[in-house]
């Protein structure tokens, strides 16, 4: 049997902790086994708190949620386990992507950072994990991000048809992948960065304004209408015109910068949450044409991929394009992020570096994370 691996993440939502049960066979990853775990609302709120541009806290209080957070995702792997009556056994490791309170690629020096104890989640489940992923890559001068790519690439690419390859967690971020042969034959190098808001924004505008966690397939935005001064004000951001490597996150895209574009102005909120997706849409095809002028196909994985009106909008703004879900390669849309980590996590153990230089801009490719032993000290 091929070794076994899981994966966990827990994105910008900061609603659940996803894992999956991952093997590596010679035709590709399979995804064995998916359990998500809800986050508990005080901690969540806690997180969001703490993650919040400008929050100041006290080494008190991240200890504290460093050490929940473990738990937290220690207990994610066990409901994985039993959920699905797992033998603990057959797991090589875990890889954990960690809860992200701080990422500041641009500071001097930049940094990144993630909570999520793995010596919790070693203690707890007894098996090897692999932790702390992106802060090698930003030691070696990257922006520690995106490093989903590189999975992208060994999962999702094609011996001779260039893709593009449109994450929509809380950030989007796309990997423009060459046709294998390009890549083996010319030396074409895969790229990819992220391009802007997804999900973050519409969540954080929905629960201001109706309580509700999400806007459920896009049901809410789709009544609205696309404000063009705003979103033309918004499009005006300097992120969008940075060229790549770049990476960016809930500091500079929340709901405060979403008010500030407003100010006086008085738009319907269901309008605002519309043009919230269109921005979106926008700044992912703009990103899109300006990078693969020749691709034509599109594959979409993360949650946003059940919103409908966001995909729609896609569709609109990227004509002549093939905009469908990963989910036509086999590939689970709601998984893909988690099974990077799986893969990232298996290739740390191997020794072979996680990162591709070309996205990131580190300067050179380097083996990612940190490895914390399982109970019975196997590394």
């Amino acid at each position: 049997m091929n070794p076994r691996f899981i994966g966990l993440l827990s994105g910008t939502s900061m609603d659940a902790v996803d894992a999956a049960l991952v093997s590596f066979e010679d035709a590709g990853p399979q995804c064995l086994a998916t359990h998500s775990h809800a986050i508990p609302e005080d901690l969540r709120r806690e997180l969001r708190a703490l993650a919040a541009p400008g929050a100041r806290s006290d080494p008190d209080t991240w200890g504290r949620l460093d050490a929940r957070t473990g738990d937290l995702m220690a207990a994610a792997v066990q409901g994985l386990l039993e959920t699905h009556g797992i033998d603990p056994a057959t797991v090589r490791a875990v890889g954990s992507h960690g809860q992200t309170l701080r990422h500041r690629p641009q500071e001097q020096p930049p940094f990144t950072l993630q909570i999520g104890c793995p010596h919790r989640i070693a203690q707890a489940t007894g098996l090897t994990v692999v932790a702390d992923f992106r802060r090698r890559d930003v030691a070696a001068g990257g922006q520690g991000a995106p490093l989903v790519p590189a999975f992208h690439r060994y999962a999702l690419g094609a011996e001779e048809e260039p893709r593009v390859i449109l994450n929509l967690g809380g950030i989007a971020n796309v990997t423009l992948l060459p046709a294998r042969q390009d890549e083996a034959q010319h030396g074409t190098p895969v790229r990819g960065f992220d391009t802007g808001p997804a999900n973050t924004l519409c969540d954080a505008w929905i629960r201001a304004c109706r309580e509700d966690a999400f806007d459920a397939g896009g049901a809410w935005a789709a009544q609205g209408r696309v404000d063009e001064a705003l979103l033309a004000a918004m499009l005006a951001d300097p992120y969008f015109r940075q060229p790549f490597p770049k990476s960016t996150g809930t500091e500079h895209f929340h709901l405060e910068w979403v008010r500030g574009h407003l100010g006086g102005r008085s738009v319907a909120p269901v309008d605002v949450q519309r043009t919230l997706v269109e921005l979106t849409a926008r700044s992912v095809a703009m990103a899109v044409l300006e990078t693969a002028p020749r691709g034509r196909r599109l594959l979409v994985c993360g949650g946003g991929v059940h919103n409908r009106c966001l995909m729609e909008s896609l569709e609109a703004n990227l004509p002549g394009w093939d905009v469908a879900s990963t989910a036509v390669l086999g590939m689970p849309p709601d998984w893909v992020e988690a099974m990077a980590f799986a893969w990232l996590a298996r290739e740390t153990l191997a020794g072979r570096p996680g990162n591709l230089p070309a996205v990131t801009g580190a300067r050179e490719a380097v083996v990612l994370g940190a490895i914390h032993p399982g109970r019975d000290g196997r590394i």
